[in-house]
């Protein structure tokens, strides 16, 4: 298994790297950020499950690191991380039933040709 909290300490600095070769790019990733955070509708703690169940979904070990550590940070239980990851799996799995109908339906375009 990875070493997360190595993993996310060399990430921190890797990022730091970006920042100053491309500052422009941090600022427009924080500007992103920001303007998500400006309506308060949602608290942080539940912000920070769905952006678990995001970064598994797109694969992104840096956005699971470090939004596992941001959810602790408001309180986020081992169940509660448990739970947003159960969504997760849910809905890429439905998305895979649903894209499946689109391989069915390119068969039946193929054969008919």
């Amino acid at each position: 298994m990875l070493d997360w909290n190595d993993y996310q300490t060399q990430l921190k600095a890797a990022m730091t790297e970006v920042a100053h070769l491309n500052p422009e790019i941090i600022r427009g990733y924080r500007g992103l950020s920001e303007a998500g955070a400006k309506t308060g509708l949602l608290d942080p703690k539940t912000k920070e499950l769905i952006a678990i169940a995001v970064g598994v979904t797109r694969q992104c070990d840096g956005c699971i690191v470090t939004h596992v550590d941001a959810a602790m940070k408001h309180g986020a239980t081992k169940e509660e991380i448990t739970e947003a990851l159960s969504v997760a799996i849910t809905v890429n799995a439905g998305a895979a039933l649903v894209y499946s109908t689109r391989a069915l339906d390119a068969f039946k375009a193929k054969s008919s040709t």
